[in-house]
Protein backbone atom coordinates (compact mmCIF):
# COMPACT_ATOMS: atom_id res chain seq x y z
CA UNK A 1 0.00 0.00 0.00
CA UNK A 2 1.17 3.48 -0.81
CA UNK A 3 1.12 6.20 1.83
CA UNK A 4 1.33 9.98 2.01
CA UNK A 5 4.84 11.26 1.40
CA UNK A 6 5.81 8.61 -1.15
CA UNK A 7 6.56 9.41 -4.77
CA UNK A 8 3.55 8.63 -6.95
CA UNK A 9 4.18 5.83 -9.43
CA UNK A 10 4.33 7.22 -12.95
CA UNK A 11 1.86 6.20 -15.63
CA UNK A 12 1.21 6.41 -19.35
CA UNK A 13 -2.22 5.10 -20.29
CA UNK A 14 -4.75 5.70 -23.06
CA UNK A 15 -7.94 7.58 -22.26
CA UNK A 16 -11.47 7.19 -23.63
CA UNK A 17 -10.36 9.00 -26.83
CA UNK A 18 -7.35 6.66 -27.15
CA UNK A 19 -4.95 9.52 -26.37
CA UNK A 20 -2.03 8.68 -24.08
CA UNK A 21 -1.94 10.49 -20.76
CA UNK A 22 1.01 10.50 -18.40
CA UNK A 23 1.94 12.26 -15.18
CA UNK A 24 4.20 14.60 -17.16
CA UNK A 25 1.13 15.95 -18.99
CA UNK A 26 -0.08 17.44 -15.71
CA UNK A 27 3.17 19.02 -14.53
CA UNK A 28 2.44 21.85 -12.10
CA UNK A 29 -1.02 20.52 -11.23
CA UNK A 30 -2.49 18.50 -8.42
CA UNK A 31 -3.72 15.13 -9.63
CA UNK A 32 -6.71 13.30 -8.22
CA UNK A 33 -6.14 9.73 -9.37
CA UNK A 34 -9.07 7.53 -8.53
CA UNK A 35 -9.37 3.81 -9.18
CA UNK A 36 -12.78 2.24 -9.63
CA UNK A 37 -13.91 -1.35 -10.32
CA UNK A 38 -15.98 -1.17 -13.51
CA UNK A 39 -17.57 1.25 -15.96
CA UNK A 40 -21.32 1.82 -15.73
CA UNK A 41 -21.91 0.03 -12.44
CA UNK A 42 -23.92 1.68 -9.69
CA UNK A 43 -21.16 2.82 -7.32
CA UNK A 44 -18.76 3.74 -10.11
CA UNK A 45 -21.43 5.82 -11.83
CA UNK A 46 -22.27 7.68 -8.61
CA UNK A 47 -18.60 8.45 -8.00
CA UNK A 48 -17.90 9.58 -11.58
CA UNK A 49 -20.99 11.82 -11.73
CA UNK A 50 -20.17 13.47 -8.40
CA UNK A 51 -16.58 14.11 -9.53
CA UNK A 52 -17.89 15.53 -12.83
CA UNK A 53 -20.29 17.84 -10.96
CA UNK A 54 -17.32 19.25 -9.00
CA UNK A 55 -14.95 19.38 -11.99
CA UNK A 56 -14.96 23.18 -12.15
CA UNK A 57 -14.09 23.41 -8.45
CA UNK A 58 -11.22 20.98 -8.91
CA UNK A 59 -9.93 23.06 -11.82
CA UNK A 60 -10.16 26.27 -9.73
CA UNK A 61 -7.94 24.51 -7.22
CA UNK A 62 -5.30 23.57 -9.79
CA UNK A 63 -6.37 19.92 -9.94
CA UNK A 64 -7.10 17.44 -12.69
CA UNK A 65 -9.27 14.38 -12.00
CA UNK A 66 -8.33 11.05 -13.61
CA UNK A 67 -10.29 7.82 -13.24
CA UNK A 68 -8.64 4.44 -13.78
CA UNK A 69 -10.15 1.01 -14.28
CA UNK A 70 -9.24 -2.10 -16.24
CA UNK A 71 -11.98 -1.40 -18.79
CA UNK A 72 -10.86 -0.60 -22.34
CA UNK A 73 -11.01 2.76 -24.12
CA UNK A 74 -14.27 1.94 -25.92
CA UNK A 75 -15.98 1.00 -22.67
CA UNK A 76 -14.71 4.25 -21.13
CA UNK A 77 -16.04 6.30 -24.07
CA UNK A 78 -19.46 4.65 -23.80
CA UNK A 79 -19.53 5.25 -20.01
CA UNK A 80 -18.47 8.88 -20.45
CA UNK A 81 -21.00 9.57 -23.19
CA UNK A 82 -23.90 7.79 -21.48
CA UNK A 83 -23.52 9.83 -18.28
CA UNK A 84 -22.05 13.09 -19.63
CA UNK A 85 -18.81 12.63 -17.66
CA UNK A 86 -16.07 15.22 -17.94
CA UNK A 87 -13.42 13.47 -15.85
CA UNK A 88 -10.75 11.79 -17.95
CA UNK A 89 -10.94 7.99 -17.80
CA UNK A 90 -7.76 5.97 -18.29
CA UNK A 91 -7.66 2.36 -19.46
CA UNK A 92 -5.32 0.13 -17.44
CA UNK A 93 -6.33 -3.04 -19.29
CA UNK A 94 -3.21 -4.94 -18.20
CA UNK A 95 -3.60 -3.82 -14.59
CA UNK A 96 -0.02 -2.58 -14.25
CA UNK A 97 -0.95 0.76 -12.68
CA UNK A 98 -3.46 -0.97 -10.41
CA UNK A 99 -0.60 -3.17 -9.17
CA UNK A 100 1.75 -0.21 -8.66
CA UNK A 101 -0.85 1.59 -6.53
CA UNK A 102 -1.80 -1.54 -4.59
CA UNK A 103 -5.47 -1.47 -5.57
CA UNK A 104 -5.63 -4.86 -7.35
CA UNK A 105 -6.82 -7.09 -4.54
CA UNK A 106 -8.40 -10.42 -3.81
CA UNK A 107 -11.88 -10.17 -2.34
CA UNK A 108 -14.77 -12.45 -1.68
CA UNK A 109 -17.87 -12.18 -3.84
CA UNK A 110 -20.77 -14.59 -3.39
CA UNK A 111 -18.55 -17.00 -1.47
CA UNK A 112 -15.88 -17.06 -4.18
CA UNK A 113 -12.51 -15.33 -4.06
CA UNK A 114 -11.95 -13.06 -7.05
CA UNK A 115 -9.46 -10.37 -7.99
CA UNK A 116 -10.71 -6.84 -8.49
CA UNK A 117 -9.99 -3.15 -8.02
CA UNK A 118 -10.39 -1.81 -4.51
CA UNK A 119 -12.03 1.61 -4.93
CA UNK A 120 -9.23 3.99 -3.96
CA UNK A 121 -8.18 7.62 -4.46
CA UNK A 122 -4.79 9.32 -4.42
CA UNK A 123 -4.18 13.05 -4.25
CA UNK A 124 -0.82 13.84 -5.82
CA UNK A 125 0.82 17.25 -5.54
CA UNK A 126 2.58 19.11 -8.40
CA UNK A 127 5.93 17.63 -7.33
CA UNK A 128 4.59 14.09 -7.86
CA UNK A 129 4.30 13.26 -4.16
CA UNK A 130 1.27 11.46 -2.77
CA UNK A 131 -0.36 13.77 -0.25
CA UNK A 132 -3.38 11.56 0.48
CA UNK A 133 -3.86 7.82 -0.11
CA UNK A 134 -7.38 6.54 0.53
CA UNK A 135 -8.18 2.86 0.11
CA UNK A 136 -11.61 1.20 0.16
CA UNK A 137 -13.59 4.43 -0.18
CA UNK A 138 -17.35 4.66 -0.52
CA UNK A 139 -18.60 6.38 -3.69
CA UNK A 140 -21.40 8.56 -2.29
CA UNK A 141 -20.00 11.89 -1.07
CA UNK A 142 -16.39 10.95 -1.81
CA UNK A 143 -15.92 13.65 -4.45
CA UNK A 144 -16.70 16.46 -1.97
CA UNK A 145 -14.32 14.91 0.57
CA UNK A 146 -11.53 14.79 -2.01
CA UNK A 147 -12.19 18.37 -3.09
CA UNK A 148 -11.69 19.53 0.51
CA UNK A 149 -8.34 17.69 0.59
CA UNK A 150 -7.28 19.35 -2.66
CA UNK A 151 -8.28 22.78 -1.31
CA UNK A 152 -5.98 22.08 1.63
CA UNK A 153 -3.04 21.80 -0.74
CA UNK A 154 -3.43 25.32 -2.17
Amino acid sequence: MLTAGQAAPDFSLPDSDMQLSSMADFKGKNIVLYFYPKDDTTGCTIEAIELTELQEEFMKNNAVVLGVSRDNCISHADFRDKHGLTVRLLADTEGELCEKYGVWREREKNGTKVMGILRSTFVIDPAGVIRHAMYDVKPKGHAAEVLELVKGLC
